[in-house]
């Protein structure tokens, strides 16, 4: 048998899907020899998430390593009990939560900071001997401070119908996610000029630079000290101009553009997982 018969029956490297399982978006990355597909859908229910993976992964249906970045899932407990309900769709699993995914991708596993913010909000950072520390990322209810649901939801409250919208929005499994559909708006009525919404977003800036700060004297990082981003609000090259400025204020700093995005990181992390 020649060598061409013996590739042509080799079996294909599996599948390495990452998941970036976040507020207002589920993102999949599958490698898969080299190559790189993508898939996005908004949340609707997170029952229905493992459905659209094996929608994803195709005829094959499952991969040979899965891991999955989740958005406010910490505790052991939380990563086995979402372990577990993946454990059909991959030979490995593995969950983390989709900041860490971000802070992995967006420094390439160096020390420093990330700072997130998309529909909910936290400042995650790691030295040099890999140790975590955190600020913020305790959800609507009682943080999320400069997230994009932040910053709508403080808008609406200034708002002379504020007590009418609010019971609407009560009523809506998806209210978090459509108050944080208003921070675009928020932001382009702070750049013309709107003095409420500029003093919005200002407060939203200053939380979320001291967040970084307070992460940066935790973990004792040397100036200057790397920052990225990551999350939809950050993406606003100018609300992200304001935290930088704040930050600056407080403690030397190198912004860094993000190297990955949490789907490729996960991805990437769930690649090194497979058999060689």
């Amino acid at each position: 048998m020649d060598s061409t018969s013996l590739m042509s029956r080799a079996r294909p490297r599996a599948l390495a899907a990452g998941v970036d399982l976040g507020g207002t978006w589920i993102r999949v990355v599958v490698l898969q020899d080299g190559r790189a597909s993508r898939r996005a859908r908004r949340v609707s229910r997170l029952r229905d998430f493992p459905k659209f993976l094996r929608t994803v992964l195709g005829a094959r249906r499952r991969a040979g390593s899965l891991v999955v970045a989740a958005r406010g899932v910490w505790t052991a407990t939380e990563r086995a009990a979402l372990r577990r309900r993946l454990r059909p769709l991959a030979d490995r699993v593995a969950v983390i939560s989709d900041a860490e995914a971000a802070l992995l991708g967006a420094l390439a596993g160096g020390p420093g900071v990330l700072v997130l913010a998309g529909t909910g909000s936290i400042v995650l950072g790691r030295d040099r001997r890999g140790r975590l520390a955190r600020a913020g990322g305790l959800g609507p209810l009682l943080g999320d401070e400069g997230s994009g649901f932040w910053l709508g939801r403080e808008w609406l409250r200034r708002q002379p119908d504020a007590a009418a919208a609010a019971r609407a929005l009560a009523r809506r499994p998806d209210a978090v996610a459509r108050i944080a559909a208003g921070a675009p708006a928020v932001l382009r009525r702070a750049r013309r000029g709107d003095r409420r919404a500029r003093a919005i977003v200002r407060a939203g800036q200053a939380h979320l630079a001291e967040q970084a700060a307070s992460v940066i004297r935790r973990l004792g990082l040397d100036p200057p000290v790397s920052v990225s981003w990551s999350g939809t609000v950050l993406a606003d090259a100018w609300y992200r101009a304001g935290v930088r400025r704040a930050l600056a204020r407080r403690v030397r700093c190198r912004w860094c553009p993000p190297h990955a995005d949490p789907a490729l990181a996960a991805a990437q992390l769930a690649a090194a997982r497979l058999p060689s």
